[in-house]
Formats: structure tokens, C-alpha cells, sequence
């Protein structure tokens, strides 16, 4: 994806209608019993085994023609009595249905986005054959007819612009050629393992103030959400931190170590523009440092500090679990900690990109594709807390400020970025934190280097080469 391009992150029911999603969470007041956790966990279970048994039965090539709109599919699962022998409700298992259809979607998304970027990149094919090539990928129908080696039809509509396409070229070749990359590179079979959590509709919850009365003593109230069980009209019972009320689609995320659960909520924000927002800026990450400018500022100092103290605890914690593995109380108290340590990394992160937009006014963010985890070297460790950092939140969180703020944020291919020279482009070396370039001298912090390098990459890149989302 990253050979030498880069990638537009870009929401496009932004585009549509100038809005963004983002996640809010709300959480338990107080530990659900252990009844009540395994009533969901039960649900959750049963969730997984849906999307399974979907992902085997329609993620292959044969199933295609019935991923849009899936209604084929829904009418097919009702009939495989699937819902029956789990005693499933229907709220929980068509939701579950529908949710791997949308994984089987994406999937599909990124094969014919990964073979639409081998395509550009085919220097044996012509313009004309890269065309047509681009037109069966994306009509879904005529993409499905190639990869079953059925007959293309097409709507009357339709026909004669196809004839004008195939004209000069050899359909069969380009057909045997689009098979053989969807062979190579899609992923035949999804699954999952996990059963932490499900999505769940206005159907099966409902927010309200609960009563209860204990000894005698005067009503309380305490709001919280009823979540549909598998039992018939029996719900459980979930008090909140918080009085909010939602009429969405949530996702309800299981914590059974400490028998508690996270509400995800979607919400709809307005996505703001800046006029003095006209800035482009290349940045660099790191582990120590969240992102420095190519100009050389430093935003998140804190950030490997942070991380640091978090992976000390979990180390040290850690033996002390094994020794007391059965003392329960004990656990929950780590996992608590654990969890205010994430949330203040989190909170921190939230603060120092919003204080980086506001600073740098940037109408375009060019970012290096961040690194892969690597078990290379020798420092336990190092490598340990190189595992606890997570980098996926940096991205994730600068994704959804640069939405709400109407920013473009583009990454660019990463290899190299530090070792080549930002001055004059030739491969210098760094030693600690500063790079030389053995041909003109230029000497420079390597986290400047590398941010004037993204900025450079992003600024030259060719248009063909920008991948939208």
C-alpha cells in the first residue's frame, strides 16, 4: 500500500454531509454480579459463533453476488436454523449477522484496493488495459462474473460503454490476471476467537432510573441501562457514572476480570473549518516524544514517560500476580490501576495533539506510516516497553482531531525516512539523536530530518498515486 505513495485518510460522509464520527464511552457504577456478567458473556459467545459461521459459509468468491445488499444472506441465515439451536434473540443475532457481513465487505475493500495499486504500479499493462481493469473492480457485478468465470451482464445502460472499453484489448488475459491477484491477496477465510463484546440496537436496551429499596430503608434512584438476556423478558440491570441517555446503535465491550463493561457510543459531530488553518507540516513520531515538526517543535514531551510508568507497573505487578494468583482482590486493584494509567496516557495524547492543531494550524498533516512491532534486539527490557506503547492510539486520536478540524492528514511510505538526508537526499547516518549526511554536511536533530522528509514525500508525490478512503 505504501510503495512509494502515500494514503489519504478521509471520512467521506464527511464529505456528504461535513460531519464525523466519534466514540464516547460510559461505564458501570459499580461491579455487575457474576450471574449477570455471565448472562452476557453467554450473549457474547454466541455472538462470535454467528460471525463464524457466516465468515465460513460467505466469505468466499462464490457468495459475492450476495453481499449487496445482503438481504439474500439474511433470508439464508433465518432458514439454517443457526438462531434456534443457540436461543439466540433476534436483536442479537441478525445484528451479528450483519456485522461480519460488514467485515467480509472490508475485506473485500482492501483486496481490490491492494490489486488497484499493483495495477498503477504494472508497468506490461497499458492504459487501456489498466482501465478496463479499473471499471470490473468496480462495478460489482461484472467483478463478480470474472472471478467465477461466468459471463459478464451488464445493465442495457451499460453495454456500450463496456464494448468501447474492450475494444483493442484482450478481456480473457486481463480476467486470468485479476483472478490470479485476488488469489494471491485476499484472505479466503475470516475469524475470530474473541468474545469480549457485541454491538447491540434500540431493541435491546433501554436507559432508565432504576428503584430499588433495601431493609426497609427509603427508595434510591440510580441511572443505568436494562440490556436485553437471552431469557425471555428478563433483562440485566447496568447503573451508569454518568445520566446520559442514547437512541444508537452501541457496542457493549465485557470486562470480566473486574466484572464490569465500557459502552461504546458512535455520535455525529460537526466538523469545523478554519480559514487561518493553511499550513502543511511534516511530522515524525516517536516513543519518547510524541511527534516533532519538521520546524523542530515538540509536542508530547511526557509521552515515554508516561508509557514508561505504565510498563513498570506492569512488569512488577505482573510477578507479584504469579505469586498471588488467587487473590482475587488483588487483581482487580492491578487492573485498576492499569486502567487510570491508560486513561492518563489518553488524556494526554487528547491534549497534546489539540495543542499541536492549535498551534501549527496545518491544513495538511504529512505523517510516515508508523513502524511495525519488531522482535528484534536483545533488551528485554526495551522491547517490553516498545510492546506497551501503543501507537495505534496516536494514529487514531490525530485521525479523528484532523476529521473534526477539517485537516487533511496524508501518510507517506516511512522506509528510509530517518537515513535519508532531508538537505541534498542522499543516505547519511545518525548517531543518538542527531544525523549527518556524509555528502553535504547537513547535520540535524534525526526526528527533524525525518519529519522535512515526510513533508518533502508528501509535497512530491504524484496524484495517481493518493489512495482515498
Amino acid at each position: 500500500m505504501y510503495g512509494g505513495g502515500t494514503e489519504r485518510i478521509v471520512d467521506k460522509s464527511q464529505k456528504r454531509s461535513q460531519t464525523a464520527c466519534r466514540i464516547i464511552r460510559q461505564y458501570n457504577r459499580e461491579p455487575l454480579s457474576e450471574e449477570d456478567m455471565k448472562k452476557l458473556q453467554e450473549i457474547a459467545e454466541d455472538y462470535r459463533k454467528v460471525k463464524n459461521y457466516v465468515y465460513s459459509r460467505y466469505g468466499s468468491i462464490g457468495s459475492l453476488s450476495k453481499l449487496y445488499p445482503g438481504y439474500t444472506i439474511q433470508n439464508e441465515m433465518t432458514n439454517s436454523g443457526l438462531r434456534s439451536e443457540l436461543a439466540m434473540p433476534s436483536v442479537y443475532f441478525y445484528r451479528a449477522v450483519f456485522d461480519a457481513l460488514g467485515d467480509i465487505k472490508s475485506q473485500w475493500a482492501r483486496t481490490k484496493n491492494k490489486i488497484l495499486k499493483l495495477i498503477s504500479q504494472n508497468e506490461n499493462l497499458n492504459s487501456q488495459e489498466k482501465h478496463y481493469l479499473r471499471f470490473l473492480l468496480k462495478v460489482n457485478n461484472a467483478f463478480e462474473a470474472v472471478l467465477n468465470q461466468k459471463s459478464i451482464e451488464l445493465p442495457q445502460e451499460m453495454q456500450g460503454k463496456y464494448a468501447e472499453l474492450t475494444t483493442g484489448i484482450n478481456p480473457e488475459k486481463l480476467h486470468r490476471y485479476l483472478s490470479r491477484q485476488v488469489r494471491k491477496y485476499h484472505v479466503r477465510t475470516l475469524h475470530t476467537d474473541k468474545a469480549d463484546g457485541f454491538y447491540i440496537t434500540e431493541k435491546a436496551y433501554r436507559y432508565k432510573e432504576s428503584q430499588s429499596s433495601c431493609g426497609g430503608s427509603p427508595y434510591t434512584k440510580g441511572h443505568g441501562i436494562y440490556i436485553a438476556t437471552k431469557e425471555n423478558r428478563k433483562r440485566v440491570f447496568v447503573p451508569l457514572t454518568d445520566e446520559n441517555a442514547y437512541t444508537k446503535q452501541l457496542y457493549i465491550r465485557l470486562l470480566p476480570e473486574t466484572n464490569d463493561i465500557e459502552i461504546h457510543i458512535p455520535i455525529e459531530i460537526k466538523v469545523r473549518t478554519h480559514r487561518d488553518y493553511t499550513n502543511e507540516i511534516g511530522l515524525s513520531t516517536g516513543i519518547w516524544c510524541m511527534f516533532t515538526t519538521h520546524e523542530g517543535v515538540v509536542y508530547g514531551e511526557q509521552y515515554g514517560a508516561l508509557h514508561q510508568e505504565l510498563a513498570e507497573y506492569m512488569s512488577t505487578a505482573a510477578g507479584t500476580y504469579r505469586r498471588e494468583k488467587e487473590n482475587n482482590a488483588g487483581r482487580k486493584k492491578y487492573l485498576a490501576r492499569k486502567a487510570r494509567l491508560n486513561a492518563k496516557i489518553e488524556s494526554y495524547v487528547n491534549h497534546e495533539i489539540n495543542r499541536m492543531i492549535e498551534s501549527e494550524k496545518p491544513k495538511v498533516i504529512y505523517l510516515p506510516k508508523l513502524p511495525a512491532n519488531s522482535s528484534a534486539g536483545y533488551n528485554r527490557k526495551i522491547n517490553y516497553s516498545v510492546g506497551v506503547w501503543r501507537k495505534g492510539l496516536i494514529r487514531e486520536r490525530l485521525q479523528q482531531k484532523c476529521l473534526e478540524h477539517s485537516v487533511e492528514l496524508v501518510e507517506v511510505f516511512g522506509k528510509g525516512i530517518s537515513a535519508e538526508c532531508s538537505n541534498c537526499g542522499e543516505m547519511g547516518k545518525y548517531s543518538g539523536d542527531i544525523f549527518r549526511c556524509g555528502r553535504c554536511g547537513y547535520e540535524v536533530d534525526k526526528k527533524v530530518n525525518a519529519a522535512r522528509n515526510a513533508l518533502k514525500r508528501g509535497q512530491t508525490v504524484l496524484g495517481d498515486d493518493k489512495i482515498d478512503h
